[in-house]
């Protein structure tokens, strides 16, 4: 399914009064607008192909109807998001789950729907049909060669596919670790999964970048050999400048600072990206922003300061993914919902009085800093986020307009009560 602009065109003249009211009152509210509004504009959040479906729970699945049920129907998928918001360019595959059987052709349905490939994902942490050996006690940490080879030999395909599709870099998430203390020897773990890297990264193109994900527990929830953004600067340290660590907001364990990791790893120049999403407890998978939005503030609030520092751009040079799974939303609404989350939380970061907050910090004015930050976060800004999308040719109200249309009652028309691939 897509969408006929003309039906965002409309929807936007029937906004357009009300916006334009609320985007005087932010433009007097808030300094520097207009250069805001156009960093937003050029703000891509990648959608993973695994959120098009239903996700849920680690127990069972409760399909909408609607579900993509090919590589091409969840390129169209995400082509209705950024049709919707501008902000959704990219499309993260996950491998094997959505193999690209002509390369071509699915770059060539890409481009039509206005989209990228961002990186491609490896999957080690199940076993898949037909497969020979087991990851049962691990894959690149397994004290058996074939198994470690085995594995690599899947990463390298998969970077193999994404070089054919354009994509510049891999998403690196193992679930290797132990239950149970003796399982395992953990230097031979951290030994054998370095060395099983190494071989990876040889294998990158030059102009590619590998993403090392952490986790903190499950499915072993005695020890993971890649456990914490420590354990993973370790690994990427060692394994050379094309290797980075990659932020998964629910990887951690209760109460991190994940505005402090963020901060640290931009200075040691070694932080790749971002798998957004929420939790309350743990790996929660939630709607971005749903749980937490004063902390995905400060964590954006860090990245907009640490990438100034370092003269990056802020659109290009860290990867923006979103990582979700959802039981009881539709999920291409959740995405719409997430996408404006964090378009709104990057938003507030920019408006940020930097100067002013520099200058408490100096002056170690406690309350002063809190009151600059606060402010900023308690702005309201979405009259910037939908000005930027209404310029580059969105909808005013995506999740609106989503809804008016009734475009999941149109693809469950289409496809009926089928259960999308993958997950």
């Amino acid at each position: 399914m897509r969408l006929d602009k003309k039906h965002i065109d409309n929807h936007n003249t029937d906004q357009s009064a009300l916006h334009n009211k609320r985007l005087r009152f932010a433009k007097d509210e808030i300094a520097d607008a207009d250069q805001i509004i156009e960093k937003l504009k050029a703000f891509q959040v990648a959608i993973p192909s695994w959120a098009l479906g239903t996700g849920g729970t680690r127990f069972g699945r409760f399909p909408g109807g609607g579900e993509p049920g090919t590589i091409e129907q969840k390129l169209e998928d995400v082509g209705l998001l950024h049709a919707l918001n501008q902000s959704s360019g990219a499309v993260s595959l996950h491998i094997p789950w959505d193999i690209p059987q002509d390369h071509q052709a699915l770059k060539n349905l890409a481009a039509e729907l206005g989209l990228s490939f961002d990186a491609v994902n490896s999957n080690t942490f199940q076993d898949q049909k037909d497969q020979e050996y087991s990851y049962k006690f691990g894959s690149l940490q397994n004290v058996d060669k074939r198994v470690r080879d085995q594995a690599i030999a899947h990463n390298l395909e998969v970077i193999r596919h994404g070089e054919a599709l354009g994509s510049k870099s891999i998403t690196v998430w193992l679930s290797d670790g132990s239950c149970f203390p003796g399982q395992i020897n953990f230097r031979r773990a951290y030994e054998n999964t370095l060395e099983s890297l190494r071989e990876i990264y040889a294998g990158l193109p030059a102009d590619w970048k590998l993403f090392l994900e952490y986790k903190a527990f499950e499915p072993n929830f005695y020890s993971t050999t890649v456990g914490d953004w420590g354990q993973s600067y370790s690994y990427v340290n060692k394994l050379g400048d094309k290797a980075y660590t990659l932020v998964d907001l629910g990887h951690h364990l209760p109460n991190a600072n994940i505005e402090q990791i963020v901060s640290l790893l931009l200075m040691e120049g070694k932080l790749g990206g971002f798998h957004f999403n929420d939790s309350k407890y743990g790996d929660d998978d939630l709607t971005t922003g749903s749980i937490k939005p004063y902390q995905l503030f400060l964590i954006f609030n860090e990245l907009v300061e640490g990438m100034d520092a370092r003269g990056m751009n802020h659109a290009n040079d860290l990867g923006w993914m979103i990582d979700a799974s959802h039981n009881v939303k539709d999920p291409l609404e959740d995405l719409l919902q997430s996408v404006e989350a964090l378009m709104i939380a990057y938003a507030q970061a920019l408006s940020v009085d930097k100067q002013a907050l520099k200058q408490a910090q100096m002056e170690s004015d406690v309350v002063r800093a809190q009151e600059i930050l606060q402010h900023a976060f308690r702005t309201d800004v979405r009259a910037l986020v939908a000005e930027a999308r209404l310029q580059t040719g969105g909808a005013l109200q995506p999740l609106g307009l989503f809804r008016d249309l009734q475009v999941r009652k149109q693809l469950v028309a289409e496809r009926g009560f089928q259960q999308s691939t993958g997950l």
